[in-house]
């Protein structure tokens, strides 16, 4: 039997699951994605706060495939694919596929606002992760010598986004403002530094359960971050932040974690797109009105009677499809049946500081210490490398007994003439 070539777009949760479920014996593989490692997104927010290095939750791809032969890795930008010749553009050239697998993740929406798209920090990539860390931690050098009149700015941190990566931004921030950043910059009077959170939405973690609206809104308020909810952004042009009930507020400090939209590419008929940018596909995330491209994870959008909307966009939807439709290729190659994808939701859950954290199951929903214990135990077994999750045990154990970390370096280019 001659093998099949399977182009998988994106190094994600989606892609990576699906390859590591293929049957090497019967497929090809050429990954193709912009950077050259896996990011585990579910922890940006503690490289942001200097919890956390990212190389720890960064995973090179040739690294994680080097034992698979079956597998070809290049490094390039996917332009557009043609689906009736059955290759795909890249920056660095063109490729045929068998199958084409798109699972290029998500991107922060801004919902159309170029002034805030320019303005904003974003927290989606490990690279945006440490920009936002240069940003915080030269915020503070700053605020040393500046004149009483320019401080105000530089002491407000706001986010923008009170879902999970908003509330975990934030609490992480109120964890070092109170535990770490004295201690370095012991001359800044603390108790002037704000951090907001600006919601849209009538509670905190809107999408989980009463439970956990009410114990984060709690929490929140305990560890001293303010939270707006009901308020909209207008406008932010680098200082002053206007929202829609006209109110404004002077920062230099924006994180933008109000939403996603689906990454896009040519040559996807316009008919198969769906809202927020998905692609609409059947149950074995088969695109729509296509024999051989499939798309996962957070692209994909799949109405089924649980769920009529899409699925959530979140790693555990994509890492299980991703498992379902290599099995399906694999039986497709065999001339058996096909299985329909069917989400198991798992529950949702989110950590807001030290011994505080929400937890929806099922079957049960909790907060406080047990669940922040469950948060760390579960979010430590996704890391794929035993290596890494030995060192992310280590530094989040010195962290809790010394309450402090090492990490707060601020890497910029420095280029001498």
């Amino acid at each position: 039997m001659n093998k099949k070539t399977i182009i998988v777009a994106g190094g994600g949760f989606a892609g990576l699951n699906f390859i590591k479920s293929l049957d090497p014996k019967l497929f090809d593989v050429i990954l193709i994605d912009k950077i050259n490692h896996h990011q585990f997104q579910p922890l940006f927010y503690q490289v942001a706060t200097s919890q956390l290095e990212p190389s720890s939750i960064s995973f090179p791809l040739r690294h994680v495939f080097r034992r698979m032969t079956n597998i070809r890795i290049r490094l390039a930008e996917i332009i557009s694919v043609n689906i009736e010749q059955k290759s795909i553009a890249t920056s660095i050239g063109s490729f045929n596929y068998d199958y084409l697998v798109l699972a290029l993740g998500c991107k922060t929406n801004f919902f159309g606002n170029k002034e805030l798209s320019r303005n904003a920090l974003t927290l989606k990539t490990t690279y945006e992760a440490i920009s936002i860390r240069n940003h915080i931690l030269q915020t503070f050098e700053d605020i040393i010598s500046a004149e009483e009149e320019k401080k105000e700015s530089l002491l407000n941190i706001v986010i923008v986004g009170a879902g999970p990566t908003g509330v975990e931004l934030a609490g992480a921030f109120a964890e070092i403002k109170k535990n770490v950043l004295p201690r370095d910059y012991y001359r800044i009077d603390f108790s002037r530094l704000r951090i907001i959170i600006i919601e849209g939405s009538k509670n905190t973690l809107n999408n989980m359960s009463d439970t956990a609206k009410k114990a984060s809104r709690q929490y929140l308020d305990k560890i001293g971050v303010e939270v707006f909810t009901e308020t909209y952004v207008k406008s932010y042009d680098g200082e002053v932040l206007l929202f829609n009930n006209g109110n404004s507020l002077k920062t230099k400090t924006v994180i933008w974690a109000a939403g996603v939209t689906a990454n896009t590419i040519e040559g996807i008929p316009a008919d198969s797109m769906a809202p927020g940018n998905r692609l609409k596909v059947t149950r074995i995330n088969l695109l729509q009105n296509s024999n051989d491209v499939f798309v996962l994870g957070d692209m994909a959008y799949m109405e089924t009677p649980k769920y009529p909307k899409g699925h959530p966009q979140v790693a555990n939807v994509a890492i299980n499809q991703a498992k379902t439709l290599a099995q399906n290729l694999k039986n497709i190659a065999k001339g058996k049946p096909t299985r329909d994808y069917e989400y198991a939701d798992l529950g949702s859950m989110a950590t807001l500081s030290r011994n505080k954290a929400v937890v929806d199951l099922s079957f049960v929903k909790f907060k406080g210490f047990v669940a922040w214990v469950i948060w760390m135990f579960l979010h430590l077994m996704l890391i794929l490398s035993v290596r890494n999750k030995i060192i992310i045990f280590i530094n989040w154990g010195w962290a809790y007994i010394t309450k402090d970390t090492a990490l707060r370096l601020i890497l910029k280019g420095n280029r001498q003439e």
